[in-house]
């Protein structure tokens, strides 16, 4: 009786080491382009990675270097920046980044901009800073558009540029009420620098 019990709980631990087994290695799904995009929007993809367990680090890199899909090379570009699941390469980082604005992802020309701001992982430069945020700010980046704008009323940039900045902010579609109502201080100050004809034509229908 002894030696069927011993038995028992020995087939009993074997199956819960390979219930265990099986649960560790289950694969976690690769993330589609839409799914990637809206983490990379909401400024979640590094801590999807790291809830992944960062077991998809091999997937993300063969998508960003031999595929060159630019969510992919935004998405390793960050990890290498900030030390996500690989070891941190800044320089690196910051090269998948630029190859993903230059294939036009908003979310990458977006942060570009802003990093050439504030000075954060470059040196700053408003010009720079500028160019991407334009080009973001174009294919309707909210925060690009509104990080352009604050750049103008602080006295950089073209005044060339001010009419299609002020028509991307005054187009865009706001359901948050403070952000609202800083596009609308935003435009205000703008609206200074311009001539009223400017600021008519450019609050015409898109």
């Amino acid at each position: 009786m002894t030696k069927l019990r011993n038995i028992l709980f020995i087939a009993s631990v074997a199956c819960s080491y390979s219930s265990l087994a099986n649960e560790q290695i289950e694969a976690v799904p690769l993330y589609t382009q839409d799914e990637l995009i809206t983490l990379i929007n909401n400024n979640a993809h590094l801590k999807r990675v790291k809830d992944d367990d960062c077991q998809l680090v091999q997937d993300i890199e063969a998508r960003a270097e031999i595929m060159g899909l630019p969510s992919y090379q935004f998405l390793y570009g960050d990890m290498l920046a900030y030390a996500v699941c690989v070891e941190q390469d800044v320089e690196l980082g910051l090269y998948y980044m630029r190859q993903a604005a230059q294939q036009g992802l908003a979310a990458a020309l977006e942060q570009l901009g802003r990093y050439y701001d504030v000075g954060q992982l470059v040196q700053a430069d408003k010009t720079m800073a500028i160019v991407y945020l334009r080009e973001a700010a174009a294919l309707g980046n909210l925060n690009a558009q509104l990080r352009l704008v604050d750049l103008f009323n602080k006295g950089f940039g073209s005044p060339r540029d001010y009419e299609d900045a002020y028509r991307w902010l005054f187009h865009a579609v706001v359901a948050d009420r403070d952000i609202h109502k800083q596009i609308e201080m935003s435009l205000s100050a703008l609206a200074e620098k311009m001539p009223a004809s400017v600021i008519k034509r450019a609050r015409l229908p898109n």
